[in-house]
Formats: C-alpha cells, structure tokens, sequence
C-alpha cells in the first residue's frame, strides 16, 4: 500500500515497535519505485544481478486482502474484473471501520492494519481449481474438531502467542493483516528471506548440497534453492513436527503439527519491475488428502520493514493460564475430565 502503519498489537502476545530497519542495498538492486501501486508491465525480460542471476532482491510487499479460498458467490471464476476489485475494497474498508455493536469493545479498526489490496484472483488457493483446500484426512478432521485450546501449560498455546515462529513453513510465508513485507538478498551462494513478522529470517542456499539429515528439524524448514530458467524454486523439508498446515492455521495450538510429514516447493519469478509471481505447493498428508496451492503477487515497496517485538510470557500469556486456574476452580469435574472447552489436562 502507499501507507503503512505499524501494527501495535498482533496477538495476545504480540506488538510492533516503531524502529524501522533501513533497507540494505546489494550489489545489482534496484532503486524502489516512488509507488508499489503502479505496475509498469512488461520490463523485456527480468532484471539481472551483477552475476547474471534473476534479480528478487528489494523489500517487497504481500497482500493478505484476497481470501485464501474462493467465496461461494465466485464459484467457477478464478479473476475479478477491476470494477468488482473496487467494489470488494470499498466493502471491505467500511466494513472495518464500522462501530462496534451496543455492548462490544470493538477490536482493531483499519487504521491499525495493513492488509494491502485484493489481487484480482478470486482466491489464493489456485490448485484444486475450485479454489477451496482439499478434504481433510481423519487426522485433520479431528485436530478440526480439537482446535480449541487448553490453558493447563505455555506449550498448550498457538507457536505465534508463544513468539517462537509464526507458525512455520509454509505459514510464515501466507500474507496476513498486517506486517506482510519482506526483504530478500542475492549472493551467487545463497537468496536471503527477511520477513517483516516475527523478524524470522531463511537462509537458502543455491549449490545443490543435499538437505540435512532428518532428524534434524526447524520451525522453517530446511531450503534448498536452484535455477529453472527465471525461476528461483525453493524446496523445503524438515519442518518441525508441531509446524502444520492446517488451515485456518491460527486456530490451532502447538501440539497440532504434522509430524514430519510436510513439505513445500516454492517458486520466485519476477514478472516485471514491481512484482513477483510467488506460488507455493504444500504437501501435508497427515492432515489433507492431497497437495494444495497458492499463488499471489509480491509488489515492490519504497516502506521500510519494522521491527516486530514480540515477548513471551507477557501479560497475554499470564492472563490465560490465570484464566485456566480460575477456570478449575469454578468447574473442577470439566477440567479432569477433558470435556470440551475445558483446560487440556497434561503432566507439567
């Protein structure tokens, strides 16, 4: 967007300082553009690194406006026309900026997120082509049914309240409400990912080395990158087994991962002076019957990226497990027994 303002709470535990990190030039970068609004088309071909490589490098913003699946008004249609996506984006900010109902504190307005603008897609979800997220195995359907979180321990809680990660490959990459800008450096060896949310930052390495070994697991993931063409494809395993990519990922806590089991191939293609075509497909089959895909646009920002500070065990965090003693207090037999809605009950 043409302004950006920093987004001061993201969650329970999360808030957004207001120290800006200048971005860092490399050799072969490009001067931002003075608006990332205005596409300029056609560029003959994709700008070059000083070593011949495409050139992805730049602070570049995603836009989280377009819904992940396909609204059923749209059924059948994969793009908007240009009068609908202003129509859409009219709704949108009145929607967000209504008074809350008689009796509701309200939350975050507008003025406090930075959502971007719809794409035109109908849907990030690309593949299956019905623009919806393929069935859910048995596994999913019921960490579905679970997902509501206990408070008897930290490690109950959603891997973002707890600031470790976003929420791990392939999340951390999906554009949100706000703070969806990220910085990408280029040398010969390596493409460095900066991302603006939770400052979490991917190293990917480019010479063909073999991932490691598989016992060894991160929030990220392991990357590796290559060449096809213009193409920068990015293939990562190794994803912490509590990472998952159930979705909407946000409503699930800590001990929902995929169990090994995920795995994503991205791919980078700059298709002119201000934007990236970013696609991912995720392959997750402890909780979907078959790979899914999504695609949108990363455009080129003059804004700089922000820190994100984001404390764990703050005042959010106390409060809920405060709540959940509070809870077991009041309704002792709910608690010990599991029924829904009460603390999970797990030795500390």
């Amino acid at each position: 967007m043409n302004r950006r303002y920093v987004s001061l709470i993201g969650m329970a535990t999360a808030a957004v300082a207001v120290v800006a990190t200048p971005p860092v030039p490399l050799a072969g970068q490009s001067a931002p553009p003075s608006s990332n609004r205005t596409p300029i088309g056609n560029i003959g071909g994709p700008v070059r690194t000083a070593w011949g490589d495409p050139d992805l490098q730049g602070i570049w913003n995603a836009s989280g406006a377009t819904p992940m699946e396909r609204p059923a008004a749209l059924e059948g249609r994969t793009t908007l026309t240009d009068e609908e996506v202003a129509q859409l984006e009219s709704a949108d900010q009145a929607r967000a900026d209504r008074a809350p109902r008689a009796g509701d504190p309200g939350t975050y307005n507008a003025f406090w997120t930075d959502r971007g603008r719809r794409s035109g897609q109908t849907s990030m979800v690309v593949d299956p082509p019905d623009g919806k997220f393929p069935p859910l195995t048995a596994v999913g359907q019921q960490a579905q049914k679970s997902r509501a979180r206990g408070a008897d321990s930290w490690e109950d809680r959603h891997l973002w309240e707890r600031c470790i990660t976003r929420g791990g490959m392939p999340n951390a990459m999906f554009p949100r409400a706000y703070n969806n800008n990220a910085q990408i450096f280029q040398t010969p060896e390596y493409v460095v990912i900066l991302l603006e949310e939770i400052h979490e930052t991917r190293i990917i390495p480019l010479d063909g080395r073999a991932h490691l070994p598989q016992q060894v697991r991160q929030w990220m993931g392991d990357s590796r990158g290559s060449w096809e063409q213009d193409t920068l494809v990015v293939d990562t395993t190794n994803i912490a087994g509590k990472v998952s990519a159930l979705q909407p990922w946000a409503n699930f806590n800590s001990i929902d991962g995929s169990q090994q089991t995920l795995h994503t191939v991205e791919r980078f293609r700059r298709v002119d002076a201000n934007t990236i075509s970013y696609t991912i497909t995720v392959n997750d089959p402890q909780m979907y019957t078959r790979p899914w895909t999504v695609e949108f646009p990363m455009e080129k920002t003059a804004e700089l990226l922000y820190e994100y500070a984001c404390h764990e065990g703050n005042y959010g965090m106390f409060g809920i497990l405060t709540g959940g003693r509070a809870d077991e207090k009041v309704n002792p037999e709910a608690a010990s027994s599991g029924q829904p809605g009460a603390p999970e009950r797990r030795p500390r």
